[in-house]
């Protein structure tokens, strides 16, 4: 079968990175001109806060279920306009999937993202393996702990807290953290963090699992099993091809519908579509 990766323009072959980066870039630059420039729209300041807990326009209350969740078992109580925030935004995550957060929100995503490609280019090995399930047990230690010592445990180490502070606040230590973050990724092990350890990506990997609306499809016809989709995927096991001949998609929750393995097949066997089943 005649191969179409020469065939494609390359700005097309990147279009979903570059839409990530847009995505990605675009929610930290709200929050850093609302805040240092005085962005508004009809006199109300466009996006202010944090990715924990921030207001569109002054009105609009958002809030990370996870952080809130966390809150909650805290025995602390929330304002209602917290719990409806929570509510929409795990609402609008459960139809398209989770871990689209991980993938087209998060900023840690960028230095992740930039540790796996020196990965792969200069190391390619792993200094010891982490199982990937490993997160889920992070995920409940958060949660165990956040009852037991009365506070938002992982809201207090969180990376992706410290990222969004520095940017937007001003620098000061949670740089360090990245840095070692970055390095974990880079030296020790591929795609470490989002990949085997973050609850966060725990949390909204079961968020949306059967749910979710927007899924990746699966051509079997016109696949050659040449596995160009499984070396570039972050989270290879949910690009099992007898899985995907079965179900003709990807459903693993742990799929953040990052469209990296969509560009790359060369038979054009992947494509983004609504779910099945």
């Amino acid at each position: 079968m005649a191969s179409n990766r020469h065939t494609t323009p390359a700005l097309w072959n990147w279009r979903y990175l570059i839409l990530r980066r847009v995505v990605q870039i675009g929610v930290l630059l709200l929050f850093y001109g609302t805040l240092h420039w005085g962005w508004s729209l009809f006199g109300l300041p466009l996006l202010s806060g944090n990715l924990s807990a921030s207001e569109v326009l002054g009105q609009v209350t958002l809030a990370d279920p996870f952080a809130t969740l966390q809150i909650l078992l805290t025995g602390h109580v929330l304002q209602s306009e917290v719990l409806f925030g929570a509510a929409l935004v795990l609402g609008v995550f459960l139809i398209l999937g989770g871990r689209v957060w991980c993938s087209w929100v998060c900023p840690v995503n960028l230095v992740t993202d930039f540790a796996g490609v020196l990965h792969r280019r200069t190391w390619r090995k792993n200094l010891f393996g982490i199982p990937r399930h490993l997160r889920y047990t992070v995920l409940a230690l958060a949660l165990l702990l956040s009852v037991l010592i009365g506070l938002p445990a992982f809201e207090w180490v969180s990376p992706i807290g410290a990222m969004h502070r520095e940017i937007i606040f001003g620098l000061g230590l949670g740089w360090t953290a990245l840095v070692g973050l970055f390095l974990f990724d880079w030296l020790v092990v591929k795609q470490g963090w989002c990949g085997h350890l973050c609850p966060l990506g725990a949390f909204y990997s079961l968020v949306g699992r059967h749910t979710a609306q927007i899924r990746v499809k699966f051509d079997q016809s016109s696949c050659s099993g040449c596995g160009d989709c499984q070396a570039i995927c972050p989270e290879p096991q949910v690009l099992n091809l007898k899985r995907l001949a079965h179900d003709g998609q990807v459903l693993s929750g742990e799929c953040t519908n990052c469209a990296r393995c969509i560009p790359i097949c060369p038979e054009k066997s992947l494509a983004f579509g609504w779910r099945l089943k």
